[in-house]
Formats: C-alpha cells, sequence, structure tokens
C-alpha cells in the first residue's frame, strides 16, 4: 500500500461497503480490498460472540490497521455477551459493531442467532441497546427483507423501528427475504427475487434512519443508480470473483478526486508488506495469496497466471517472493 496518505473523505465509509462473507472477508482479503478503495468500509466475517467469550481474542479480532474503517461483525442473541463483544470491540480498534440478523443456514439458525432473529424484533433491540451500552461505536444491524411467510412490509417496519428504538441508526438490508426452511444458504442468495423496491420505501418512510441496500449489486453502474434511493450499498460476492472491477469506486462514489483507479500489479506491491509480516510471523503464504488469484482476468495468459500462482503459493515453504515474481509478471504486461 502506498505511503500516501488518503485524501478527505467526501462522503461517510458506509456509502460503499464490502458485506462480511464467512470464509472471504478475512484479515487478508480486507488487506486487498483496501488496496482497491481507500475510502470503503470493509467488515469482518461474522465473529460469534460466544466464541470470542471462550476464544482466543488475537486470532478473531487481529486486524492490520491499514484495514480501517473496518466493522467488526457479531453473531449471537444474548444481550450480555453481544455487550462483552462490543466492548472488545472497542478496545481492539474497530470502527463499528455490526450484528448479523441476516443469515440463514441451519448452523446458525440452530443456535438462535442470524436471519431467524427477524422473528424476535424485541429479542434483537435487546441485544442493540445492550451493545450500545457498553461502548461508544456505532451498532447497527444487517437484516433480511423478511424470513418465510413474515415477509410483509409491515412486518419490515416494525423490525426496523423496533431495533431503532433501541439505538441503532443504520439497516444494511439484503433485498431478498430468506427461506429458513426449504432453501441452503446458497440458494437463499439467488433464488428468493430481489425486492429493491422494499428497501426504498423503508427508507423514504423512514428518512431519519440511515439505509444501505444489499444484494445483487454486480457494477459500479448499479451501484450509482441505487444510491439515488438509499444512503450507501454494499456488495458481496462481486466484490471477491473481480475485485479490480471496482477500482473506480473512490472516484465515482465517494468523489475522491484524487484517487486514481490500481492496477492488478499495485495491488500486489501493497499486499507484500503485510505478507512479509504475517510470514515473519510464522503465517504461510497461501492464506494470503488464494485472495490475489482474482486479481487478473479478461486478458491473455490469466489463466496460466493464476495457475501458476497457485501452485507456488500453496507450497508449505513458499514465501512473499513469490508475490514479487508474480508482481513482476503483471508490470512486464503492463496490468
Amino acid at each position: 500500500m502506498s505511503s500516501t496518505s488518503a485524501s478527505p473523505q467526501p462522503h461517510p465509509a458506509y456509502r460503499f461497503s464490502v458485506a462480511p462473507m464467512m470464509d472471504y472477508t478475512d484479515r487478508h482479503f480486507r488487506v486487498v480490498m483496501r488496496q482497491v478503495s481507500r475510502h470503503a468500509l470493509l467488515y469482518t466475517e461474522m465473529v460469534v460472540a460466544q466464541a470470542l467469550h471462550h476464544g482466543r481474542q488475537d486470532t478473531l479480532l487481529g486486524f492490520d490497521p491499514l484495514e480501517k474503517p473496518i466493522a467488526l461483525q457479531l453473531g449471537g442473541d444474548d444481550p450480555a455477551l453481544l455487550a462483552e463483544a462490543a466492548e472488545l470491540a472497542e478496545r481492539w480498534g474497530y470502527d463499528e459493531i455490526n450484528l448479523n440478523v441476516g443469515c440463514p443456514s441451519p448452523k446458525v439458525k440452530k443456535g438462535r442467532f442470524g436471519a431467524c432473529l427477524m422473528a424476535e424484533p424485541q429479542q434483537v433491540a435487546r441485544c442493540v441497546e445492550a451493545m450500545g451500552a457498553a461502548c461508544r461505536l456505532p451498532v447497527t444491524v444487517k437484516h433480511r427483507i423478511g424470513i418465510d411467510e413474515r415477509d410483509s412490509y409491515d412486518e419490515l417496519l416494525d423490525f426496523v423501528d423496533t431495533v431503532a428504538a433501541a439505538g441503532c441508526q443504520r439497516f444494511a438490508v439484503h433485498a431478498r427475504k430468506a427461506w429458513l426452511e426449504g432453501l441452503d444458504p446458497k440458494q437463499n442468495r439467488t433464488v428468493p427475487p430481489l425486492r429493491y423496491d422494499l428497501v426504498h420505501a423503508l427508507k423514504r418512510d423512514r428518512p431519519a434512519l440511515i439505509v444501505e441496500l444489499n444484494g445483487g449489486l454486480e457494477s459500479l453502474s448499479a451501484c450509482q443508480e441505487q444510491l439515488h434511493a438509499v444512503d450507501g450499498v454494499m456488495v458481496g460476492r462481486a466484490a471477491y470473483a473481480h475485485p479490480l472491477q471496482w477500482n473506480r469506486v473512490d472516484q465515482e462514489i465517494f468523489g475522491d478526486s484524487n484517487a486514481t483507479p490500481i492496477k492488478a500489479s499495485e495491488v500486489l506491491q501493497g499486499v507484500l508488506p503485510h505478507a512479509e509480516r504475517w510470514c515473519s510471523s510464522g503465517g504461510r503464504l497461501w492464506p494470503i495469496a488464494r485472495h490475489l488469484v482474482h486479481l487478473v482476468e479478461g486478458v491473455s495468459g490469466a489463466r496460466y497466471w493464476r495457475r501458476q500462482l497457485s501452485v507456488e503459493a500453496s507450497d508449505r515453504s513458499a514465501r512473499p517472493d513469490v508475490l514479487e515474481r508474480a508482481m513482476r509478471q503483471l508490470q512486464e504486461r503492463g496490468l
């Protein structure tokens, strides 16, 4: 990452964010995306409050300061455990906390949190209130437009109003409902129809609240279109699968006239110091390199470059010089 400091941010970070995604938005991918955008809000994978209570804080909460602004997403339904997690988040330097009320996985449902909590707005309100009392960080909620047969607009409004009364002023809304019975998590990302109109109505009817739209946003132009109706956009798998597709976010969405679109080789150059620190502390290179294979696409030789990087970086003895060689190959081609 360039040592040049980012120019003042003309819009809040939530105007464009990269959604929390299990097995994807770890600390290494966040470093990659921070090269692509200096301003976007980045989210952790969901951290279960109970696991944080019993587990290693450095493993679950550690991040590189260059990832900021960064939000910690928490999973849980116990106000006391979530309050403890919120206090830890502030201590570790996170910028905000987000409560997961959108994940439809059976494992999460079994733990009585995630999307199933949409059926219990009062419990979500108690959790939000407890977290807000435990720290000075903003507490936000990510949720669906509904679950199963509880998918009316009135029920969505009731959920949001109840949680807002407990202190939450920002809602990241996945514009699909979740079927907790009959669809797996992957199907829940694609099968239920997108209802952007409900998210737009929520913002229109509750103008004092900050509303972000998530779901189905696969291009910068689609995000710009939605920003006419909502306060922010949240992109998930499209950011992971095509990271350089978003290299004009700082210019186009944040209005940063000093930003220039980054190249794949420059992303690698920015990631190298992080890779050096990580490997010097005993970490393997592959957890970082696996997030880099999507940087090059749509050009001659891209498949060979990806395959070579994957083979070399997956070796247990691989060191950051693998990334340096990959970077030089891209530089030679002006990529």
